[in-house]
């Protein structure tokens, strides 16, 4: 039997759980090539053999993706997987057509051949779009079960920046976890809230043996989502974060629309801040596609921890990375709060960006006077601590979910901002859980 050539094209998440769980043991595909986007330089790694199984001894490449055209000529494929989020869905049809063109089929795989069954309650939390508001959202899930005495664990989208082998499971309970094993600015963004409350924190590469890890001892699941992603656990309640600033994108990215769609409840957030007509749109076009679910309104207060360091300083803004890149915002809570306590100026970081942070602004304009807070290494760290340095700021406004204080030697004064969600309108979370919890 001939083998199906196969590209997979991914982002270090998704790419790779779709091959442990659909291609890595069938014979009838031999995956030759995982293409790579988003993330710095892990189009430099190999998905390695003691991952990729019997099938692949050697492990399989991992190319960038803008090799595309030539991989599939190359490698003679006769099929491309897209497997990553957040994308528009322009962007996911060209890739498409690009690979129509070279003669490979195009496949996307959906919920039922990529998400695991768990034996305990699942809760997933996604959204439509980075940034909407899923991490406060996950958070108020977990205090939810917390104060109910449920006994849960967090499992988080991937996000697997260093050694693959080393990084198969991964649970992380202290702050200490963290450092211990290199996690990368976006790595302790998604796990530090989490560990603050008490969660303990699972992630890694092989969900399967990761979901085996969780449910020890636990009576409910907590999938805590990346991106605008499916979630990797068929969930029994599922609950969907919209942003009524980005109107017009739930229906629009990919897989943002499908995950809106699957949702049993759909939250908008952010209506504190957004217009009356935007907020009415959003609900609008969530019920032209999903007449079932329930719609809670919510915004996300901000909280300023030394607030009298803000009025009428040059401040220098760092928000949380995706959101500024590819989740497509030009600010966070950081300009929020600093625009509200009266700062005299608000520092362009561009002129003294360096390295991968200047290059970023250079991909992403739409980011504008705000400096993403990446870090996907120690060498991006160190031109992410330069740049601040640099800027000669009287104070900074730290608007990520990790406190980099903790991360980064910061030596100008500094303040962090923090954001839980606050349900304001329509039903309850706390109902629609007590319902699950009940439910045999």
């Amino acid at each position: 039997m001939k083998r199906k050539r196969v590209i997979i094209l991914g982002a270090a998440g998704r790419d790779f759980h779709n091959f442990n769980l659909y291609f890595r043991t069938r014979k009838e595909f031999e995956v030759v090539a995982f293409t790579g986007t988003q993330i710095p330089e892990i189009e430099k790694r190999r998905y390695p053999k003691e991952l990729a199984g019997e099938l692949y001894p050697e492990g399989i490449p991992i190319y960038p993706e803008v090799m595309l055209p030539e991989l599939i000529r190359d490698l003679k494929v006769d099929l491309v997987v897209f497997s990553y989020s957040d994308v528009s869905h322009n962007h996911v049809m060209h890739l498409a057509s690009t690979s129509l063109a070279g003669g490979a089929d195009f496949l996307l795989l959906g919920p039922e051949a990529t998400m695991l069954r768990s034996k305990r309650k699942v809760i997933a939390v996604g959204a439509v779009r980075t940034g909407s508001g899923k991490s406060q959202t996950t958070r108020k899930v977990c205090s939810i079960l917390k104060s109910r005495g449920v006994r849960y664990a967090v499992v988080r989208h991937p996000m697997p920046y260093g050694d693959l082998v080393q990084q198969r499971v991964q649970r992380f309970e202290t702050l200490d976890d963290l450092i211990r094993n290199n996690c990368t600015i976006e790595e302790q963004e998604e796990y530090e809230p989490h560990l603050r409350m008490g969660s303990v924190v699972y992630a890694g590469v092989d969900y399967e043996a990761i979901l085996k890890e969780a449910e020890k001892g636990v009576e409910v699941i907590v999938w805590d989502g990346g991106n605008n992603d499916l979630p990797f656990f068929k969930p029994d309640l599922l609950i969907v974060v919209t942003d009524p600033h980005r109107v017009g994108d739930e229906l629009t990215y990919h897989p943002g629309e499908t995950i809106l769609r699957m949702a049993d409840i759909v939250i908008i957030n952010k209506i504190d801040s957004a217009k009356k007509e935007q907020i009415e749109q959003l609900r609008e076009n969530i019920r032209s596609v999903n007449r079932r679910a329930a719609i809670i309104e919510a915004r996300s207060p901000i909280t300023v921890d030394n607030p009298e360091l803000l009025p009428g300083k040059r401040a220098l803004i760092i928000e949380d990375g995706p959101t500024l890149t590819h989740g497509g915002m030009p600010y966070g809570a950081g300009y929020l709060a600093a625009t509200k306590a009266k700062v005299k100026e608000i520092i362009d970081p561009r002129p003294f960006a360096v390295g991968s942070i200047k290059k970023a602004y250079e991909e992403y304009p739409q980011i504008g006077k705000i400096l993403p807070a990446l870090g996907y290494g120690k060498k991006q760290l160190k031109e992410l601590a330069e740049t601040i340095h640099r800027s000669d700021a009287e104070v900074v406004v730290i608007g990520t979910p990790v406190d980099l204080r903790r991360v980064i030697d910061i030596e100008i004064p500094a303040v962090r901002i923090t954001y839980e969600l606050e349900e304001k309108k329509g039903p309850r979370l706390e109902d629609f859980i007590s319902d699950l919890i009940r439910k045999e």
